[in-house]
This record gives structure tokens, sequence and C-alpha cells, in this order.
């Protein structure tokens, strides 16, 4: 059985995990600190302001453009 929850960890240097009851009584268990839920959540912040970043729009039209010419070159 796989369990998954987000624990709030904002000012903390200590996390307590109650088991649920189908973990009571195992030998062993393995836990995994995954901290891409919050670069996950800056990503996407950055994906919202790339639609008016002047760079990400001249790096697009760049892009559309080679395939545009390469496209008429064939």
């Amino acid at each position: 059985m796989i369990v998954k929850q987000i624990y709030n960890t904002k000012n903390k240097k200590q996390l307590m995990i109650n088991l649920p009851e189908d973990f009571k009584g195992k030998d062993r268990i393995l836990v995994v600190l995954d901290d891409s839920v919050d670069t996950k959540a800056k990503k996407m912040e950055l994906m919202k302001k790339a639609p008016k970043d002047p760079l990400f729009l001249a790096d697009i039209s760049v892009i559309s453009d080679e395939f545009r010419n390469f496209k008429e070159t064939k």
C-alpha cells in the first residue's frame, strides 16, 4: 500500500507522521521526502508570466519562423 500526503513544513525542522492502520505492525516502511510540490508551484507561476515575457515571445517568434522556413523548403 502507498499513501501520499502533502504536509506543511513552513518554519518547522521536524515532521511527525501518524501511520495509517494498514501500516501498524510493519517492521519497515520507506519514507521519501520530495520538495517538488514547491518547485511545481513556482514553475506554474513562471509559466503564467510567459505570455508577457519579451524574451520568451522573441524565442517563440524565432522558432515559428524557422519551422515556417523549413516547411517552405520542402
